[in-house]
């Protein structure tokens, strides 16, 4: 098999439109998605495998994780409110999942029509994410405290956004900022953005291309 079975790359510097207060605080935000991709040279990998199954959120790898309902931490499928993000090429080793091909088995998070509120540890500049079954309504937002600093939509990871849930429908999605961010939020405007094995790293990292 090919080492990545297909590739997407956003290259260059993304401005992009943010909810800002002020110009000072608007991140400028560099985005590589590779089907197949990793992370690579980030401080801290994360599963959530220790997490309970449902809305109770809990710490995980330093992170912070709560949902709005019906936001959850799930496992395997279920018709018409989430699908398991794919595992190629074993980019699960870093976390812990040595599944080579197929779908992620491990728990994993679930945004469903609502919102995933991740608290990070420190303030970072990267952030690394297994991004399955990529919709044009899922979003990513960055905060620095309370304060907005950064958006990304599932059409900044794939130009075809639509939903795939098959191994070229997730994207390992890797995003720096040149704004230190403490918060992510991944919300949906429909039953869908599940996602697994986030990166962090408290300065820019240089992604495979």
């Amino acid at each position: 098999m090919s080492k990545l079975k297909r590739r997407t790359s956003l290259t260059g510097a993304l401005a992009l439109g943010l909810a800002c207060m002020s110009p000072a605080t608007h991140a400028t935000l560099t985005i590589n998605s590779v089907v197949g991709g990793v992370p690579s040279g980030a401080s801290s990998y994360v599963n959530f495998n220790d997490l309970p199954l449902g809305n109770a959120g809990g710490t995980s790898g330093g992170i912070a994780v709560s949902f709005s309902f019906p936001g959850q931490t799930v496992q395997g499928n279920l018709d018409g409110a989430y699908a398991a993000p794919y595992i190629s090429n074993s980019n699960g080793a870093l976390f812990g999942d040595m599944t080579v091909n197929g779908q992620d088995a491990t728990p994993y998070l679930s945004a469903g029509n609502a919102a995933v509120v991740l608290m990070l540890p420190n303030l970072e500049k990267y952030f690394g994410v297994l991004w399955g079954s990529v919709d044009a309504y899922n979003t990513l937002e960055f905060f620095s405290g309370m304060t907005s600093v950064g958006t990304i939509t599932g059409t900044d990871v794939s130009a075809s956004a639509n939903g795939d849930q098959g191994a070229n429908g997730t994207y390992y999605v890797n995003i720096n900022s040149d704004v230190s961010f403490d918060k992510v939020v991944a919300s949906s405007s429909r039953f869908a953005f599940e996602f697994d094995n986030v990166a962090y790293h408290t300065e820019a990292l240089t992604v495979p291309e």
